[in-house]
């Protein structure tokens, strides 16, 4: 079982991402690289002018739903029209504050979300997550 090597937060809140930089930090073996965007336009942004570099993509995006600019939901729509472009499959998981039943069953509708996760994940939670595929 390979371990992902190459993390993605996409998040505006501050502390959040702080968080889970530190989780990341703290992790056993932790050669893990990160990539932090502050919204869904930052994200997608990269993802378009990487698509060709595997090494540069990440293996998993945890993506939160309530940004400025372009939320999670935008975000996933971009996604799916590029999807077929990239070099990489890559895993994503919705990391939001939001516990309602209404924003689960809608990231259900996205093929290429993998699983709904709420804030605040723990260190365990996310070592788990990133050991589970």
């Amino acid at each position: 079982m390979e371990n992902k090597e190459t993390l993605c937060l996409i998040d505006d809140d501050i502390v959040h991402q702080f968080i889970i930089k530190k989780l990341v930090a703290g992790m056993p073996n932790s050669d893990k690289k990160l990539l932090v965007f502050s919204n869904g336009e930052e994200g997608i942004n990269y993802l378009k002018s990487n698509h060709e570099y595997k090494n540069k993509l990440p293996d998993l995006i945890l993506l939160d739903l309530n940004m400025p600019i372009m939320d999670g939901w935008e975000f996933l729509i971009e996604y799916e029209k590029i999807f077929p472009t990239l070099k990489k499959d890559v895993t994503i998981f919705i990391l939001s504050s939001s516990d309602n039943p209404k924003d689960m069953k809608r990231a259900k509708e996205f093929e290429k979300v993998s699983g709904y996760l709420t804030k605040p994940i723990s260190e365990a939670e996310l070592e788990k997550l990133i050991n589970s595929f």
